[in-house]
């Protein structure tokens, strides 16, 4: 039974652009490379569930996540398809992921040899090398091969995969890129057998590096969701990416403001001269942040300011003239001939495009057409 949605404010999430976004991938990758699709924090705040089913009905043979609850949700939805947790588990998890056939991120020794589970299961492992992320994963040869010696010793846990993460794959500059990409490989190589995915290609990897890089796997994140991740990646894209995510509300109250009167609190905005303003019911409990304060919105195919302090649950604009409640405003998305990007949200309040749709809080309905 759909959830009926009394409030105005929604997200529209465009299931036919993630489709596309894959299916534009698939195309330019070399053959028999498998899509990886990136759906972890609730595909960027897009939707895990629904996002996985567009992914893998355009192409995608494998879904990612970042902790074992976002895995057991997806597996709940798709008890066939591989799911990998790109992140740290708990060893108290290893059986669960076993009987749930779900695959798990190992990069310390004291793990594997603390896991104790009876299945009849084997757990898939991919072994994580830091490269240069400073993050997780093992950095020297000596580290890797006692790590895969130890998982060979075992009786119920097998590598099959190895993988790393790029920093600066993003970047115009390649010589720290290079190192990483370097080290992997000689890590990988050094690897008594080689593991059924070797898998290195972030994003932008994938789209602007060498195609080598896309070893057997790639992961799809961010222009999955029809997002650049960077504004050097977007110059060099090798097919077009279509943004999934819009944001949408409509006019509650609308009022005439006298010369001298103020609007929301701190009383930050005042009228020069008679204006009408029109109150939106979102505000920073649904992720507008404060710090959006003159992002300008559309309305009838126009763009109008926010005036004043966004407050908790509300916000409110400058109307070019008195229109009904209950007017349509577009916060991101397209209307007539113009449009708010999420890179503009991004670039207002000084961040990356990937946090724009993951701070939308989940108050807002997620509302899904393909």
């Amino acid at each position: 039974m759909t959830t009926p949605h009394y409030r105005p404010t929604h997200a529209i999430i465009d299931l036919n652009a993630i489709k596309e976004n894959v299916r534009h991938l698939k195309g330019f990758l070399q053959p028999e490379v498998q899509i990886m699709a990136v759906v972890k924090a609730n595909a960027y705040g897009h939707g895990d569930v629904e996002v996985a089913g567009a992914a893998i009905e355009a192409g995608a043979t494998i879904l990612a996540v970042a902790t074992p609850d976002e895995a057991l949700h997806l597996r709940k939805h798709f008890p066939n398809i591989d799911i990998l947790v790109l992140g740290y588990s708990p060893v108290t998890f290893a059986k669960v992921a076993a009987d749930e056939n779900i695959t798990l991120t190992v990069y310390s020794s004291d793990w594997v040899n603390s896991v104790q589970f009876n299945s009849d299961k084997l757990l898939k492992l991919h072994i994580k090398i830091d490269s240069g992320m400073g993050r997780i994963g093992v950095t020297t040869i000596e580290e890797l091969l006692t790590l895969f010696s130890d998982i060979k010793k075992t009786s119920n846990l097998i590598v099959d995969g190895i993988f790393t993460h790029f920093a600066t794959a993003d970047e115009e500059d390649e010589s720290y890129f290079e190192k990483q990409v370097e080290k992997f490989e000689k890590l990988v190589q050094m690897l008594p057998e080689k593991p059924r995915i070797i898998h290195a290609a972030n994003t932008a990897t994938m789209l602007i590096k060498d195609k080598h890089l896309q070893y057997d796997a790639v992961r799809f994140g961010i222009s999955m969701y029809g997002l650049a991740p960077s504004s050097y990646v977007k110059g060099k894209l090798p097919f077009p990416i279509k943004q999934a995510f819009s944001l949408e509300t409509e006019l509650v109250a609308v009022k005439l403001l006298q010369k001298g009167e103020s609007v929301g609190y701190g009383a930050t905005f005042t009228a020069e001269e008679p204006m009408y303003v029109g109150t939106l019911p979102i505000g920073y409990a649904d992720g507008m942040i404060r710090k959006l304060s003159g992002q300008e919105v559309l309305i009838d195919g126009k763009r109008v300011p926010i005036i004043g302090r966004i407050c908790m649950d509300q916000c409110m604009i400058a109307l070019p003239s008195a229109y009904n409640v209950g007017e349509k405003v577009i916060l991101i998305g397209k209307q007539n001939e113009e449009e708010i990007t999420i890179d503009e949200w991004a670039a207002k309040v000084e961040t990356i495009n990937y946090e724009i749709p993951c701070i939308i809080t989940t108050r807002v309905p997620r509302i899904y057409y393909s």
